[in-house]
């Protein structure tokens, strides 16, 4: 049994001014990641420059400790990842139910959701995080920033690390704004002809994709190249071989087989994967829920428990998420006044609340063991939201029983919100692990960290809507009535929103899916092989489904920048001094790239919501006959600009270096 260490109850740990700081951060982070899941369908984890920020601030105020900064981490990163709600919400617009996102109730459904998020990851923190040898990636390095920042070394490391910040975000703003005036492509597109098929080429001129590239790292990248080449070399060009629209039509016809079937391949081998994963975590989860329960019988009988083990007490765990239900079941019930539904109700309600408790701690551990495993930026819970969507739909379709068109409509919308909150407990626990390992590195107290996970859930709540209710009114969705060709593709919630549709409309290719699970099947003894023979090589299955389903313009660019993350990580571990330290400051520049990105995009977005303008930063003189070298500029001055900035980065790295070790001699 365990001891009080003496000195921690005098450190101070959840403290108001850690509260109000981690909101602030708050907004930009969350912003950042809701235009970019809106645009590429993906989202970044925001730890570590929260946590660089947190002690570049919290420096100048008296008695601060890095269990205090991990709090103001927590908060931001928990309010951050939330933001992965995103990947459903819009289908509810793209369908047409919704006509933008009204405040409360997506306030509602972000918080209700993320909380149980919370509440479900506390139980699985013995079984993946204490009792477990996931390496957490982005949670260790999370926890050797705050450490190295707590000492007299880290306050020139903080300043470097919100430089290096600073530039990757200026870069990546500075190009967006080149490209919204029109001065350079952001993007290269092209169909070609394979065989008796065609296929399609596309690549964003992205910085955030290069930054989302370099955290998600070289196994990741080549999955997803490897899951590019199966979607765009073999099935794409197999699936529209001989189709008679070719000859006149052949743009549209390749770029629809590819968005109607070859997607639906590769949501199968995702559902096949994060299937997989969850029948390789059954264990652990259940001996970290047998954990729990023995530590809240010790503390009951008087017994000292060490506070880096005190979680939530397990009763008030089961409480919370018990009560939880009252509002869920509200939500629905107010969801289906004065639709085709109200009449037959109370089943669909009641079945979507035994699923949310159900399936949404199934979720919580398939989510956190995948954090754990390849970190919160790898992990693609998109592909568990599209697992869950499926189960939703069957199961509230045959409680519903048979339905006419307007009730199916009305169904499909119902399925969404019901998936929506259970999203909340995805993206949560998909995050909040990685931040409780944090805490574990350096003696945080997992109650505090818990109830800051909570807050960082209300802040994140309060600030998604109003960014999804610009990003809609500016840009709009494609797919939803209305939309143009400037809109946001909202990749996973479009392709989420046809799987509801396809299920309850009794038109979904289940051939389709079932391909795709063979594929997945195939990658899954791949990869398992690969973890027997060799030390490293590795094709996560997860990614290699992201790569078949997300269009090549989202994806080529990332191995692009996973490639260039190595190079970085190899020349920081060729100069055999401070390497680790190197290689965190080139993870602080990928999310400067993003961050900068992403920020332009929300501002760009009110401006085009303030004058109705699709292209209000356009410059006059440049008219359509300046495609083809703004193409080429684009390609140019994006290559030089990102060649400039990891050398600038590399040489800041070293000047500092030298700085610490002549710092140290004169010690």
């Amino acid at each position: 049994m365990s001891t009080k260490p003496v000195s921690a109850p005098t450190m101070r740990e959840l403290t108001l001014r850690g509260i109000v700081l981690g909101g602030l951060i708050t907004l930009v982070f969350t912003a950042a990641n809701v235009y970019l899941g809106l645009k590429v369908g993906l989202t970044f984890a925001t730890a570590i420059p929260a946590a660089v920020i947190s002690m570049s601030i919290l420096r100048y105020f008296a008695n601060h400790t890095v269990i205090e900064n991990n709090i103001v981490q927590t908060i931001a990163s928990a309010a951050g990842t939330l933001s992965a709600i995103i990947f459903v919400l819009p289908g509810l617009v793209m369908i047409g139910w919704w006509a933008g996102f009204p405040y409360w109730i997506t306030v509602a459904v972000c918080a209700i959701g993320g909380i149980l998020g919370v509440m479900y990851s506390i139980p699985l923190r013995r079984a993946l995080v204490t009792g477990s040898d996931l390496p957490y990636p982005e949670g260790v390095a999370a926890a050797e920033v705050l450490k190295v920042g707590d000492t007299t070394q880290g306050v020139e490391e903080n300043r470097l690390g919100l430089r290096v910040i600073t530039l990757g975000g200026v870069a990546a703003a500075g190009f967006s704004l080149l490209a919204a005036l029109k001065v350079v492509a952001s993007s290269l597109s092209a169909t070609f002809r394979v065989g008796a098929g065609g296929s399609m080429f596309g690549a964003s001129l992205s910085f955030a994709l290069i930054g989302v590239g370099h955290l998600v790292g070289l196994a990741v990248g080549i999955a997803m190249l490897v899951g590019l080449v199966i979607s765009f070399f073999v099935l794409l060009p197999i699936r529209s071989a001989h189709n008679p629209l070719l000859s006149s039509e052949f743009a549209d016809t390749v770029s629809g087989i590819f968005t109607h079937e070859v997607r639906l391949i590769g949501a199968g081998a995702i559902a096949v994967a994060a299937i997989w994963t969850l029948l390789k975590i059954i264990g652990p989860i259940a001996r970290g829920i047998k954990a729990a329960i023995a530590s809240s019988r010790a503390r009951r009988q008087g017994s000292l428990v060490a506070l880096t083990e005190q979680d939530i007490p397990i009763q008030y765990v089961v409480g919370v998420v018990l009560v939880s239900m009252i509002p869920i079941g509200l939500l629905l019930w107010d969801f289906t006044i004065g639709s085709p539904l109200e009449g037959g109700a109370v089943g669909i309600i009641a079945t979507s609340i035994c699923f949310v408790l159900v399936i949404g701690l199934l979720v919580a551990s398939v989510c956190g063991y995948m954090a754990g495993l390849i970190g919160s930026s790898n992990s693609p819970i998109s592909g568990v939201g599209i697992l869950v969507v499926l189960i939703a739909a069957i199961l509230i379709k045959f409680t519903f029983g048979e339905t006419t068109d307007s009730q199916t409509t009305a169904l499909i919308a119902f399925t969404l919100f019901t998936s929506a909150i259970v999203f909340g407990v995805a993206t949560i626990s998909n995050d909040n692990l990685q931040d409780l390992k944090t805490g574990q590195l350096v003696g945080a107290t997992p109650w505090k960290q818990q109830v800051a996970l909570v807050i960082g859930v209300v802040f994140g709540s309060a600030i998604i809507p109003p960014i999804l209710q610009l990003m809609q009114t500016a840009f709009g969705f494609q797919g939803a009535p209305g939309a143009d060709d400037n809109a946001l593709a909202a990749p996973q919630a479009a392709l989420i929103s046809t799987l509801a549709q396809g299920v309850l409309g009794d038109d979904l290719d289940w051939g389709l899916i079932g391909l795709g699970g063979a594929i997945g099947v195939v990658v899954i003894l791949v990869d398992e092989v690969l973890g027997q023979t060799t030390k490293k090589l590795r094709l996560p299955p997860l990614a290699v489904g992201m790569g078949m389903y997300l269009p090549m313009s989202l994806t080529l660019i990332i191995p692009l920048g996973a490639i260039i993350g190595r190079f970085y990580d190899r020349w920081a571990e060729r100069t055999g001094d401070n390497v680790e330290r190197k290689k965190r400051i080139g993870v602080l520049l990928a999310t400067g790239l993003i961050v900068g990105e992403s920020l332009f995009g929300v501002v760009f977005a009110g401006i085009v919501a303030a004058t109705s303008d699709d292209e209000p930063l356009a410059l006059p003189f440049i008219g359509e006959g300046f495609t083809h070298w703004a193409e080429a500029l684009g390609v140019a001055v994006f290559v030089l600009l990102v060649g400039a900035l990891y050398k600038t980065t590399q040489r800041w790295a070293n000047r500092s270096t030298g700085e610490h070790e002549k710092t140290n001699l004169a010690k």
